[in-house]
Formats: structure tokens, sequence, C-alpha cells
């Protein structure tokens, strides 16, 4: 039997591990350009810096927020050498909330930012461009946003609710009382809602607030125990202050305090209405999606004879606006409630034009009894992950154009190899500026049956 070596020492194979820099340390960098995501791009001592809140050109002094590898996050905590396009924050919580990360930046390189990035995307991923680029679509660039969710957190140790937004790159709460994009319309809440809260005498149970703003100003309250009657009276004063329903979400989901509520949204240019519930997805920035489903209608052309299908139809939001053109619209969703909604705002609005079904959508659609007949035209707005299984049949419905909306260029990308594959060609593609201030980035892209 060997005898045991006592006091051995392997050496790794891949020789020293390079030691990682430490969370929290300051570095003062330049910064050589911009990522897609809008952060600063530097380089030193071998590793690469993402920067939030930096610009090409400029010298900075940056916070680690975390490494890995040869990659290191971080935030600029101080500016040395400014660059000429740097312009003043419009809110003084940036830099700290995790929200508009790009405010630094003006619009109009916010919007070529996202130009850049759908277009390189398309390129790397497809090796494609279209044959038309759109204009922006664009709208204000703050008090835009009509929907937002409040961090509600209580401190047992401190013994003090922290009310605000998400600290970026960080569980923390930013306290914050004004937030420049939001509507109008939410900023008396947004300002009155942390001391309210303070006053509940058991804050402890309280999860999340979400704030809407639509044909209703509405309030609602995740709580996770039964709210006592003394701060449900609290509430209910406060949403009468603010002409403001009160919604309460427990064991039992969404529900309004008074029974007979609504909430909704109109679409002026179709004289449309569309009820929501909390919970329900509905595009936050109101004047870019009224513009969104008028490119969308003005790209796709539905005629009065046609056939069009309408996939990840949601609510209705570019379904019932393409009821009042085609001959008929098929909207079909994953979500069976949704489905549920969407029928219910057809019949709302006297459609009887458009007929729901809820299917996978995750899966393919040719065995599908209501795809049977054919399309002229599609158009499909998918999540984050896309539509591959989706696109992968779209062909042998018959359709000429079809219409992505989407919310990841990355996926839209993915998927446009397929439809290429299949024999479309990009016809027009272009950036839909839903959330300015931030780097994420939507997108409109039209596609054409090849001759």
């Amino acid at each position: 039997m060997a005898k045991h070596e006592r006091g051995l020492r392997f050496q790794p194979a891949g020789g020293t591990r390079a030691p990682q820099v430490p969370t929290g340390k300051k570095q003062k960098l330049t910064i050589e350009r911009l990522a897609n995501d809008g952060r600063g791009i530097a380089f030193h001592e071998g590793k690469t810096w993402f920067v939030a809140g930096s610009l090409a050109g400029e010298e900075v002094e940056a916070r680690v927020l975390g490494a890995h590898g040869k990659v290191v996050e971080a935030r600029t905590e101080r500016v040395l050498q400014p660059s000429t396009m740097r312009r003043p924050a419009a809110c003084a919580h940036f830099g700290r909330c995790g929200g508009c990360s790009v405010q630094h930046v003006p619009h109009a390189e916010q919007l070529a930012l996202k130009q850049r990035m759908l277009a390189e995307q398309l390129q790397r991923v497809a090796s494609v461009e279209p044959e038309e680029w759109a204009e922006p679509l664009s709208g204000p660039e703050l008090a835009y946003r009509r929907r937002a969710r409040i961090a509600v957190r209580w401190d047992a140790k401190a013994k003090r609710l922290d009310v605000g937004f998400r600290a970026a790159s960080s569980q923390d709460i930013v306290a914050i009382e004004q937030c420049p994009v939001l509507v109008q319309a939410l900023q008396p809440l947004m300002t009155q809602l942390p001391e309210m809260l303070r006053s509940f005498a058991k804050p402890q149970v309280l999860g999340h607030v979400e704030l809407f703003s639509g044909s209703a100003i509405a309030v609602l309250v995740r709580h996770t125990a039964p709210l006592n009657d003394g701060d449900l009276t609290t509430l209910k004063t406060f949403c009468q202050k603010h002409d403001a329903q009160l919604w309460l979400h427990g064991e039992d989901g969404p529900q309004p305090v008074e029974p007979d509520q609504t909430l909704g949204y109109r679409l002026e240019p179709w004289d449309l209405q569309l009820a929501y519930r909390p919970g329900d997805f509905i595009q936050v920035n109101a004047a870019v999606n009224s513009a969104m489903i008028e490119q969308a209608l003005q790209w796709l052309a539905p005629k009065a004879d046609e056939r069009v299908l309408d996939l990840f139809c949601g609510l209705g939001n570019f379904a019932l606006p393409l009821a009042k053109t085609a001959r008929e619209v098929v909207a079909v969703e994953g979500v069976a409630t949704m489905v549920e909604r969407a029928a219910s705002n057809a019949s709302d609005n006297g459609l009887g034009n458009v007929a729901f079904y809820q299917a996978d959508l995750s899966q393919p659609l040719s065995d599908a009894s209501w795809a049977a007949q054919g399309f002229s035209a599609v158009l499909l707005d998918p999540p984050r992950d896309g539509a591959f299984e989706v696109v992968r049949k779209l062909k042998a419905l018959g359709a000429q154009r079809l219409l992505y909306v989407s919310c990841n260029p990355a996926t839209l990308a993915r998927d446009t190899v397929e439809l290429i594959h299949q024999g479309y060609r990009l016809k027009r593609a272009g950036i839909l500026d839903m959330f300015p201030q931030t780097a994420h980035v939507e997108a409109m892209a039209l596609f054409e049956a090849s001759q």
C-alpha cells in the first residue's frame, strides 16, 4: 500500500486565479463607448467595466456593484470630466433608484441608442436589415407612465416602513415621493402615499402598492394579512380625498372595495373603451400605445374583405381596432381570464366580427380549428421570450403580411431568421419608445411574403 503523503499542496490546472474586484471599491475610469443597455464601457487591468450613469469620453469615479470573471458591473459615483452630451437628470433620485437609467442622455440620443440596438441584433443574429427604416415612434419623455408599482417593506429592526422604488442592482428601497415619469394624475398620490402608509397601526401586513390612471384613478394595496378597521378607514379616506378607487389584494386576488367599480382606458381614435383589472397587462404609455396601434394598422393595411389573426391579443388592444377595418378578426391569447376580458370588451364596444380563443402559444398552431380557413394577415405581440414555435407555422396559414410587435430585439432577431427561412422578407422596421429615460427597446417589424 502506498504511503500517505502529508502536507502535499495541489496547484489547480488553470494556474493562479486572478483576484476579483471587491464590491464597493471605487475606481477612476475613462469611458470608451456605450453598451446597448446604455451603460458606459471602460477597460482597466484586463477587465471590462460596465458603468451605469456614464457617457462615452467621460472620466468617472465608479463604485463596484459586482464582479464575475473579467466583467465588472459598477455605477458612477462622481463625474470627473463630463461629456458635452451629458444633461442634468430630471429626477433627484437618478443613480440610486433602479428605474430611468439613461436620464443623463439627451432624448434624441436615447432614440439613436435604441435604434442601434435593434439594428445590431437584426444584423448579428439574422444577417438582415429592413428594406426601409421607420422613424422612431415616440411621445413625451416625462409624465408618461400611467401605472406604477410601489415597493413597501417593514424594517422590524429599525421599526420603520420603507416606501419607494427598488434601488439599482439592489433589494434596497429608495424613498421616493415624486417621480417625473408618472402621469400628472398620479403625482399627488405618490407624494402623499408614504406618510399615509406610515400612519398604519399594523404596517407589517403591507406587501406592495400599485397606482393606476385611466378612465379612473385607482390604488391597489397588496396585504399579507387582513387589514384592521382603523387602517382600512385610513385607506378609504385617502382614496376619497384623491377621488380614487380602492382595490385590495389578499388571498382572493385583486378586488374593488366598491363592487361596481371598474378600471379601463380609452382608444380615442377608434372610439373604444377597454376594461381591465389590476394584474392584467396593459401598456403603461398611453400616447405611444395609441400611436403604435395606428402605425400597426397603417403597416399591416387590413382590407375590408380580409380575415386577420391577432396572436397574444391580451385585452384586445390591437384586435378591437383591427375589427373596425377588417371583415373578420380571430384573436388568440394564452391566459383564459384575458380571453374572457377581451371578449367582454368586444361585446361592450358592439363589435361582432372578432372572436377570441385561448391557446398555448408556445406550441404550433396548425391543429387549431380557428386556423383552418387561413388568414390574409397576421399581427403578433409576444412577451419577451418571443414566438418561435408560432412563427414556424405562420406561412402555412397563408398570410402574405405579418406584423411583429416586439419587446425584446434579441428574440425578434431570432424569430426573423425563421421567417426569412419561410420565404418572408423584412420590409420595414423601427423602434417604439414605450419607456423613455430607460434603455428598454420595443420594436415593430413588417414582413411580407416573397413573390
